[in-house]
């Protein structure tokens, strides 16, 4: 875990970038030949993105665990690098395996929603907070007069 910054905190809107939320839903929690085989797919295409960020245009991620679904909020340069990402090798033989090995059995979902954002319309607040979300994803600054409500830190 990181450091705990203290005070107030904002991120740099100045770049587009693209959030993407990717995920699965365990549909049948007593058939984990079927969705174990899908979580444990995960974790190395993490870790060849984070021992790639800078030539897969990857920013950063967060996850979360619940009882059956979860989701990584990952953050992107841009959508140009998260499609060239899914047409990589290593992907797209996590996408085979799973049609393989899932296809249309309903024990298993999996599901990904993306949003580009332009420079200017996001912003955020990190307070007295480690490293997290934008503020891993992103330069952080700190929160100034100028910079005090959202309304002007989403200014361009």
């Amino acid at each position: 875990m990181s450091k705990v910054t203290p005070g107030r905190f904002t991120t740099e809107n100045k770049e587009d970038i693209v959030v993407f939320l990717i995920g699965m839903r365990i549909n049948q929690y007593w058939k984990p030949h079927k969705w174990l085989p899908v979580f444990a797919s995960m974790p190395p295409l993490i870790k060849e993105l984070y021992q790639n960020k800078e030539a897969l245009g990857f920013l950063s991620m967060e996850s979360y665990f619940g009882l059956r679904t979860s989701v990584m909020i990952q953050y992107w340069r841009s959508i140009d690098h998260l499609h060239a990402y899914a047409h990589q090798q290593q992907h797209l033989q996590a996408w085979k395996n799973f049609m393989q090995r899932v296809g249309k059995s309903n024990s298993v979902g999996i599901y990904h929603e993306t949003y580009p954002i332009t420079s200017g319309q996001y912003e955020s607040v990190f307070s007295n907070m480690n490293d997290y979300g934008l503020a891993k994803a992103l330069p952080k600054i700190p929160i100034t007069a100028s910079l005090h409500t959202a309304k002007q830190r989403l200014q361009p």
